[in-house]
């Protein structure tokens, strides 16, 4: 496996993304869903990366620039073919890595609090997230978990 920067036109990311939406559709109202869209994981201040085997776009991640000490991670999703791979935990200590090269001391996540994102809190809480209250543009929501960490 390796990550490598995503190719965001590619027809594999582009696959990848619409299975992140209609999950993210399944799983929660309108509001209270907060992924990117490919033109938003393509501004300046969002950083992806893609992790491969052979062809296979396995999964991705991004970070997103808040503030010179802030950055937030995005776009977590591995392909619901490669499940319980390690796909997530690897490309999260890919994310933190980058962060800290970075010069950021916080990183910070927003995902969902339904039993359907359960093993992504617990990912995250094995890589030393906690949670914590709304960050930079998020509000109050019953259907999203706020998690933090220093870096």
């Amino acid at each position: 496996m390796r990550i490598e920067p995503a190719d965001l036109d590619s027809a594999a990311f582009i696959a990848l993304m619409e299975e992140h939406r209609l999950a993210m559709q399944a799983t929660a109202p309108p509001e209270s869903q907060h992924a990117l869209d490919l033109s938003g994981l393509k501004q300046p201040h969002v950083s992806v990366w893609g992790l491969r085997e052979d062809d296979a776009l396995l999964g991705c991640g991004a970070l997103q620039h808040l503030d010179a000490t802030h950055v937030e991670i995005k776009a977590m999703r591995t392909s619901r073919t490669h499940l319980r791979r390690g796909v997530g935990k690897t490309l999260l200590a890919h994310l933190l890595q980058e962060a800290r090269v970075s010069g950021y001391s916080q990183a910070s996540l927003e995902t969902g609090s339904m039993d359907y994102f359960a093993p992504a809190r617990r990912m995250y809480a094995d890589a030393g997230f906690i949670e914590c209250a709304p960050f930079a543009d998020y509000v109050d929501d019953p259907n999203s978990t706020y998690m933090t960490r220093a870096l």
